[in-house]
């Protein structure tokens, strides 16, 4: 009989506490032992790009001036890019066509500016010479429409203090002479930058427009060369449109400022007619301010019947004139064209508001080019309720209908 051997008893699977080793601090802390490898990359990376944003704004900020400039030549040469394109296909070659522009436009603002100047000589001189005649008037008329009694003597008191004033304003500009000389040296250079890109624009137009086009697939050429089209479309339908509302509302102002014998009548008519066309939003107030106060100066009836002559044709040129000249080169909503200046105001300043409805209307043609619209149908009505007794002998019918046994 064989002899009952022990078997060992297992050793517990459980260790004692006195005989469990101390774990390591890292695994004590929940760490790895060492990083992942994506970390350090991803790390990288955003540093990367967030100093790519930051050297990208600071370049954007150092260039301001010169990206405001080639936007202001580009629209210029949008504008005049029509007329260069007229003068190409009767035979012209593009430079010359383009100079021949340019010496249009020259001589149209050297004499709006040479009307006005003299304009101005003209009124300063006549306001100077007449100032003590026109003051006695102004204090009767104040006294005897507001009962009261103002002498010479206190205006002379107010016109001193005043004089003062403007004395020490005007020393204050001749002490500051060198940074009026170089803020004006820079407005030249900047002229002369925005003329020159103005004249390269419009005379290597086709040029410039395959050259931006050979950088793109097939695929986006024909998008880019249809956007390039409708922007030279709709700036120069936006000036043609304009210089027609100008040119009109100069003619009938100068008719009613010759009726009323208002002095200076063909520049003052040319004022109202370029400022109320070609600056927005605040541009007809601008206009109409300057022949009002010129014909007061000479009798407030007249006055009076200028400003209603012009608050009555902005009625007739909003409502009638307008919406049938832009209907084939400019058609945007007023709303529209208002909230466009407002933002291109914001965005940048002067140039941007000025920029603004072209820039807007290119934009909407754009949209009008490549979306879809379709016709807006009413809702039709819905189909009288049925008879409850109708309906009942129709269901009968089709159970009728079902049950019956097929041959």
């Amino acid at each position: 009989m064989g002899s009952l051997t022990r078997v060992p008893e297992e050793a517990d699977a459980t260790p004692s506490p006195d005989t469990v080793e101390p774990a390591a601090p890292a695994r004590e802390a929940g760490f790895a032992a060492a990083p992942p490898p994506w970390l350090l990359r991803a790390f990288l990376l955003a540093a990367a790009t967030v100093a790519g944003l930051i050297a990208g704004f600071w370049v954007l900020q150092r260039l301001q001036g010169l990206l405001t400039i080639l936007l202001i030549s580009l629209f210029l040469a949008f504008a005049i890019e029509p007329a260069v394109n007229w003068l190409a296909a009767r035979g012209m070659r593009r430079g010359p066509a383009t100079g021949v522009v340019f010496l249009g436009l020259l001589l149209v603002v050297v004499g709006f500016v040479w009307t006005l100047g003299a304009l101005l000589v003209d009124q300063v001189t006549t306001l100077v010479q007449n100032a003590p005649e026109y003051a006695d008037q102004v204090v009767d008329w104040f006294n005897r429409t507001f009962d009261q009694d103002i002498s010479g003597t206190d205006i002379q008191k107010y016109a001193t203090e005043w004089s003062d004033k403007l004395e020490g304003y005007l020393v204050g500009l001749a002490e500051n002479a060198w940074g009026i000389g170089t803020a004006a040296v820079g407005a030249l250079f900047q002229s002369l930058g925005i003329l020159l890109f103005t004249y390269y624009f419009a005379a290597d137009g086709p040029r410039f427009r395959h050259a931006v086009s050979s950088l793109l697939p097939p695929s986006r050429q024909r998008h880019v060369l249809r956007a390039w089209d409708i922007a030279v479309e709709k700036t120069g339908g936006y000036i043609y449109s304009r210089g027609l509302l100008a040119l009109a509302s100069t003619l009938a102002h100068y008719v009613a400022l010759r009726v009323l014998d208002v002095p200076s009548a063909f520049a003052l008519a040319l004022w109202v007619g370029v400022v109320s066309q070609f600056i927005p939003t605040v541009g007809t107030y601008l206009a109409g301010a300057l022949p009002v106060a010129v014909a007061l100066v000479h009798s407030p009836a007249t006055a009076l019947w200028i400003l209603g002559f012009i608050v009555l044709y902005q009625q007739f040129e909003n409502y009638v004139l307008q919406p049938r000249v832009t209907a084939s080169t400019l058609d945007m909503h007023p709303a529209v064209a208002f909230g466009a200046v407002l933002a291109g105001a914001a965005l940048l300043g002067a140039t941007g508001a000025l920029l603004a409805i072209p820039v807007t209307a290119t934009v909407q043609g754009f949209a009008g080019a490549y979306i879809r619209r379709y016709e807006v149908t009413a809702d039709e009505p819905a189909p009288p309720p049925r008879p409850t007794r109708q309906w009942l002998r129709e269901l009968t019918a089709r159970v009728r209908k079902a049950d019956r046994p097929k041959k």
